[in-house]
C-alpha cells in the first residue's frame, strides 16, 4: 500500500502517516524496486492505535513510551492508567475554566445587543471588546 492508501484506510491523512514514520512509531519496508514504503497490517494496527491514544489524550512521546515498553515485554498498563488519572484532573480544569469563559462571553452578548455599532475612534480599537467586564 503506498501512504495515501494507508491514510485512507485509518483515517488520517498522508502528511500524519509519513510524520509517524519520521518519529518512528511505524516502521514501514522500503521496496528496494521503486522506493516506497511497504506498509503491513502491523503498521495499520499500529495507526489504528495511534488513533485511539490520542482520542484518550496521549501524546506523541506518550504513545512512543507505550511502543517501547510493550515491545521490551514490559506492561505499559499501569503507565496508561497514570497518564489517564492526570489528563482527567487537567481535564476538568479546563472544563471549568471554559465554562466560566461561556458565562463571560454570553454576558458580554447580552450587554452588546443594545450597544450601536461605533467605528474606532483613533483612541479605541473595537468599543465592545474595550467595555467589556471580566
Amino acid at each position: 500500500m503506498k501512504v495515501t492508501d494507508v491514510a485512507r484506510v485509518v483515517g488520517m491523512t498522508p502528511h500524519a502517516v509519513r510524520y509517524y514514520v519520521r518519529l518512528g512509531l511505524i516502521q514501514p519496508d522500503r521496496c528496494t524496486a521503486n522506493g516506497y514504503r511497504e506498509f503491513h497490517a502491523s503498521d495499520l494496527a499500529r495507526l489504528a492505535f495511534i488513533r485511539k491514544a490520542q482520542g484518550l489524550g496521549f501524546t506523541l512521546d506518550e504513545i512512543a513510551r507505550i511502543f517501547r515498553e510493550s515491545a521490551t515485554s514490559g506492561v505499559p498498563c499501569p503507565f496508561v492508567r497514570d497518564v489517564v488519572a492526570r489528563r482527567l484532573g487537567e481535564v476538568g480544569e479546563n472544563i471549568d475554566e471554559m465554562l466560566v469563559l461561556q458565562a463571560r462571553m454570553r454576558r458580554a452578548l447580552k450587554r452588546w445587543r443594545h450597544l450601536p455599532d461605533q467605528a474606532p475612534d483613533g483612541k479605541a480599537i473595537c468599543m465592545l471588546i474595550e467595555d467589556a467586564r471580566e
